[in-house]
Formats: C-alpha cells, structure tokens, sequence
C-alpha cells in the first residue's frame, strides 16, 4: 500500500499531524499500536494539558474542540510559583502571573490528555484521506532516495514520500534510524492523580517548589462548578514515588495533605494515580533521509512550563507548512532540512531553559534555596518580564 505520509505513532501529535496533512490533501496513514477501541476511548492517564490560546485555536479549526466535554475545560486564571517550605513565606513571596485586565479572560485551558486525545481520533475519523491503522506494531522503516518504506509486524509493507516517527521520547524508530538523543535524567519520578478537596482552587494552578519535593496543584473543573478537584503533580525520587504509588487510599490522603500543609484542606484521592519517570529528550537530528521526528520524538520537555504538547502541536504545523512550501515531495530533503532548522530555532532555547530552571528550582542547598527565593521576589517586582512571561504562557498567535 502507497500514502503520501505514514505517521508512526497515534498519540495526540501524530493525529494531529496526521489531520493537518490530510486536510492539505495528502493520502496519510496512522500506524498506532493500540487497538482502535482504546484509541476511540482513551483510559485515564492522570496528565493534564495546559493548552495555550494558539493550541485551543488549532483543536478548534481541526474540528477536535467540540469533541471535548465542556465541563472537562478549566480555564486558568492565575498561576503562582512559590520556593521553600514555610508555606506562610512562599505565599507571601510568590510569583504571580493573572489573565491580561482587558482580556483574554485566561492564561489557558486545561484539559486531560485522554481527552485531548480521543478528540483528536473523532477529528481524524472525519477525514477522507486519513487512514487509521491501529492494532499494529511497526517492525521496520527505511528511507532511500525516491521512497520510504516500512514494514508491519505482521509483515505488511507500507511505502510513502515520507514516515513521520510520533512514538514518543523514547523512539525506536529514530533508535532505529541511528538518531542519538540528548537525555537529561532528573533522577525523579512524577506521580499524577485526581484530589478532591474542601477550599476552592480559585482557577489557580500553583507550582511549589518545596523543599525535597516538587508540588503542581492544578485546578479541572470549570467555573460554573465548585473549585473541588485539582490535578495532582508530585515529583520525587523514584523510591519514595513508588512507595507512594502502593498505599493504600487513607494512608495516601493523609501523605497528600501533610505534603501540601493543608492548604486546600484535606486531601481525598479520586483517579488512579499514574506514574512516570522524570526524562528530558532531545533528538541530535529531527531528520533523516525520508524521515521526520515530531512530538517527544523530536523534543520531550521537562512538564514544569507545561508547554510539551503546545510545542508538539507547533511542530507538526512547522512540518506541515514546510511540506505545503515544499517541491511536491513530502519526503525531499530541502522540506526536511527547512522543517528542522524552524523546529530547532524554537526548540533549542526553551529547552536549555527549562532543564536550567528545573535543575535550579530542585537544588535545595544553600545558597541556591536563597537565590531562588530572592528571584521570584525579584521577578514579581519586574512587570516587563512578568509580562513576556504571560505571552509565552497564552500564545495568543493564531493558528496557522
């Protein structure tokens, strides 16, 4: 069988790169192994995406926005980032960012990632160039000249002008394809659930940079309900995540609402609670011959600015226009070398930026714990950059 495309990888950037072709007019196909029930019907992942204004606006344009229940979009009014275990001091010294006073009336939207995803598959299932092939492992790829080729594990050959790999931080297809990788190892594991509780989140989501432990308390539920429910993000050594992982509900509520000092009251489990480890990827080549990273593929962003998926969704536009300036051939070298350069000139700063801050932000010996403080103090006294900050966080640009 001959597409245009093959996306390897049925996650929310594969679809969504996959749909962007596709609309564009080319034959796309979906390789993803997990078969099309689950794709249809995500299960809970416990990770919640902060979509910027440019992510709503895309999902909206590809005909994925209305597939998302509304009541399942928080919209985030204020964020607070807060170093240290006094709690009294963190909150006085904190770092605040609120939704411009004239409008947009938030910073973003927060939205679960299943959910994300399984509109995502709506979207795709209503375009007619798309095929999904689900089920499926891929054995192998190659790119020559004037083909790439890949081969299924039940020994299907598929061939296309291009194979996009989708397949997470940890590719094996760009493995397979000899691509290195930068990995940055934290040596921490994230635990992500659900918390009902007793005082209002006011549409805040918080980042509290503890000490010995990084806290993420973000709101889901929408305005016209009660600010009950937050998204846990708890990171720690991998150990004492695990330990948390296995105890059983009380002992594990009683642990959240020590951790957390009581601020939002006690703390009552509501979700499964879904571990992950702490990994920075970023891929030494985007491309190869016939061949092209997207996603965490290309680059797996530290979560502490949120911007993973925003990132992902901006590359496989990058890709795709690239494709659409390009000769006619998806695949061509002169599209792929474009595609990269863009995609690392937005990448490359964000993430040494990141991984930067997060290793600062997790070092607890003085004087760092100190420095740290002293810059957010700073930082709140500093309206340009609170303000270039704020943009970063909305990307209020259009979708292209």
């Amino acid at each position: 069988m001959n597409y245009d495309v093959i996306v390897a990888g049925g996650g929310p950037v594969g679809l969504a790169c996959a749909i962007s072709l596709a609309k564009d007019g080319r034959r796309v196909a979906v390789i993803e192994r997990v078969p099309e029930p689950i794709l249809a019907r995500p299960p809970f992942d416990g990770r919640e995406i902060a979509l910027t204004h440019h992510a709503s606006s895309w999902l909206k344009q590809a005909g994925a926005w209305q597939h998302i229940p509304s009541e399942a979009i928080s919209p985030l009014r204020n964020a607070r980032i807060e170093s240290g275990h006094d709690l009294e001091n963190a909150t006085r010294r904190a770092l605040l960012f609120r939704a411009p006073e004239h409008g947009p009336d938030a910073l973003g939207h927060l939205v679960a990632n299943h959910l994300i995803r399984g509109a995502l598959y709506q979207a795709a299932k209503g375009q007619p160039r798309l095929t999904l092939l689900t089920g499926k492992g891929i054995a192998q790829t190659s790119g020559h000249r004037h083909e790439a080729a890949l081969t299924l594990d039940d020994g299907t050959r598929l061939s296309s002008e291009l194979i996009v790999a989708a397949d997470g931080r940890f590719s094996q297809i760009r493995s397979a394809r000899g691509i290195g990788a930068i990995v940055h190892d934290f040596h921490r594991s994230i635990l992500v659930c659900r918390m009902r509780h007793p005082l209002p989140h006011e549409q805040v989501a918080l980042q509290w940079f503890d000490e010995g432990q990084t806290i993420a308390l973000l709101p889901v539920a929408p305005d016209d309900l009660p600010g009950d429910r937050s998204s846990l993000v708890l990171t720690l050594p991998p150990d004492d995540i695990a330990r948390l992982k296995n105890l059983d509900e009380d002992a594990f509520n009683k642990d959240i609402t020590e951790r957390t000092q009581g601020r939002l009251g006690d703390m009552t489990l509501e979700s499964a609670r879904c571990v992950y480890p702490l990994k920075a990827v970023y891929a030494h080549r985007f491309e190869a011959e016939r061949l092209a990273l997207i996603g965490d593929a290309a680059v797996g962003m530290h979560p502490i600015t949120a911007h993973g998926f925003n990132l992902g969704l901006k590359g496989q536009e990058t890709l795709t226009q690239a494709i659409a300036d390009g000769p006619g051939d998806a695949g061509a070298s002169s599209v792929l070398r474009r595609y990269e350069w863009k995609h690392r000139l937005a990448t490359a700063p964000l993430f040494a930026a990141t991984n930067g801050i997060a290793t600062v932000y997790t070092h607890d010996a003085m004087p760092i714990l100190a420095l740290r403080q002293a810059g957010l103090r700073f930082a709140e006294n500093l309206a340009p950059f609170k303000n270039f900050v704020s943009g970063l966080l909305m990307d209020r640009n259009r979708a292209a």
